[in-house]
């Protein structure tokens, strides 16, 4: 079973009259790249949480955020009156200076914005607190890899079509190799034909040297190759957890194949059929992108 990437994980907790609520976020991404958005007084927990969130997500964007409202009723936040004065009296001889209009609504949301303008008293954490903070942690982590999960299913069930088509594209691919051939002496033969009368052909080295380019012509081991690295393809997303960053590499392997067919098939319906091939071959490529 694959997992995807993209994925998304929420859970709420209680203690101590607050209700924190944890969102799990995430998009594709080479490695895990972590980014925390919590409250200030939580600062200090922040690399237990990380721990928490990358002993189970292991590869991808991921974006946390970590928010705190008071079940209880709620609490004015007291305003620096001294530092409000100074930012809006500031401003104020600044937008006069510059000929600006002053909009003191936009001025006065402006200001609130503006560091130590709130006053916060950071309060002690309790246990409770903590505990609470962890378990929604773990949850949303939890909530997030079910996500994951369901994506990655959706993810299998494309790559397998893609990499089918593939395989039948193969056989079509095979439907046209016995009049390639043909053609192919066919149009030496005019070559030859075509020469003026004084030129003598040894037929005997002639033969010789069509089968050696025939033989150069045939696809029969690109064909075979192709066919092992679409089983693997498919044995690896069946039996690996986290096989992302493998089912590109074996994607460049069936690329490879894909190629050298095109360029030994000199037949214009095989070229058709590669192209057909190729088209494939991109999407699996970017559904791979989000595999993890």
């Amino acid at each position: 079973m694959i997992y995807s990437m993209t994925g998304f994980g929420k859970a709420e907790a209680s203690a101590d009259g607050k209700r924190i609520t944890v969102e799990v976020k995430s998009l594709n991404s080479k490695q895990l790249d972590m980014n925390f958005r919590l409250p200030s007084f939580y600062r200090e927990r922040e690399l237990e949480l990380r721990n928490i969130i990358s002993s189970q997500l292991i590869r991808g964007k991921v974006d946390v955020s970590i928010n705190v409202e008071s079940e209880e009723e709620s609490v004015a936040i007291p305003i620096n009156t001294a530092t409000f004065k100074a930012y809006y009296h500031q401003i104020s001889a600044l937008a006069a200076e510059l000929g600006l209009s002053e909009a003191n609504e936009s001025i006065i949301q402006t200001i609130l914005r503006l560091p130590e303008v709130l006053k916060s008293d950071k309060k002690e954490v309790s246990d409770n607190e903590w505990a609470a903070l962890i378990k929604a942690t773990k949850d949303a982590a939890t909530a997030h890899i079910a996500f994951r999960e369901q994506e990655g299913l959706s993810l299998e069930v494309e790559l397998t079509k893609r990499v089918n088509l593939i395989l039948e594209l193969l056989l079509e691919i095979e439907k046209h190799e016995p009049s390639r051939l043909s053609a192919v002496k066919q149009k030496l033969l005019d070559a030859l034909t075509s020469l003026s009368g004084d030129v003598k052909v040894d037929k005997d080295r002639f033969e010789q040297e069509l089968i050696y380019y025939i033989e150069k012509l045939d696809v029969t081991e690109e064909k075979v190759r192709l066919r092992n690295h679409c089983s693997y393809f498919m044995e690896t997303i069946k039996e690996e957890s986290a096989p992302g960053r493998k089912l590109g590499f074996i994607a460049q392997e069936m690329g490879r194949e894909i190629n050298t067919l095109g360029s030994k098939s000199n037949e214009a319906n095989m070229q058709k059929v590669v192209v057909k091939m190729k088209d494939e071959l991109e999407k699996i490529k970017e559904q791979v992108l989000n595999v993890l």
